[in-house]
């Protein structure tokens, strides 16, 4: 029997989820490697120090070599010294984490596969919001099964329906597109509009 959701708000009926997507074994070293890619991916990676050699700093002795009774020391640009540089401090670099595509959509869907057997897929229908209303968002949210937070993925042409849900305490908005492994499998319940939901199969689908 194939898989469906049940819609939340105005819409009726259900939704469609395609078994070669939606009932995918779970994985557990895959989606932990595609989580960490993508989660690494959206590192800045700016973050910089200064060695001893950058810090703008005198390069005379702090006090002579002898007769002061004090232990001998050499440039205050030491990293032992206040002011002084950092010792292996961060410099800017990339933290991309190469994952082969098929392992890539292979941990989709198999996160996507995790919300289908746990019945947290719902469906929502844009054509209901026909200007933004937060109000009919949370009320569309009030029939939805389960606890935790809520990922709601929708596709263009649907901005009065992301306008409605994007102001939302624990309610996250995102482009199909732009929906990886990590939102996937780090939300509690998903809603999904039925463009969105052929746009993350065909990304999903196994090629």
């Amino acid at each position: 029997m194939a898989a469906s959701a049940k819609y939340i708000g105005k819409g009726s009926g259900t939704l469609a989820l395609d078994d070669s997507v939606f009932t995918e074994r779970f994985h557990g070293p895959l989606v932990h490697e595609a989580v960490r890619a993508e989660l690494a991916a959206r590192r800045r990676g700016t973050a910089s120090t200064q060695t001893r050699g950058e810090v703008s700093m005198t390069g005379a002795k702090a006090w002579r070599q002898k007769g002061t009774g004090r232990a001998r020391v050499g440039a205050l640009s030491s990293p032992t010294r206040t002011g002084g540089g950092v010792a292996f401090g961060p410099k800017p670099r990339g933290y991309t984490v190469k994952v082969n595509r098929k392992a890539r959509r292979r941990a989709l869907r198999a996160a996507l596969s995790v919300h289908a057997e746990r019945g947290s897929i719902a469906g929502i229908d844009p054509s209901g919001f026909d200007a933004p209303s937060t109000r009919a968002a949370v009320e569309a949210l009030a029939s939805l099964d389960g606890d935790g937070r809520v990922l709601v993925v929708l596709t263009d042409g649907e901005e009065n329906c992301v306008k409605s849900f994007r102001n939302i305490r624990d309610v996250s908005v995102m482009h199909a597109d732009a929906v990886g492994v990590a939102d996937v499998i780090g939300h509690a319940r998903l809603v999904i509009s039925e463009a969105a939901l052929a746009r993350l199969t065909e990304k999903a689908a196994s090629k």
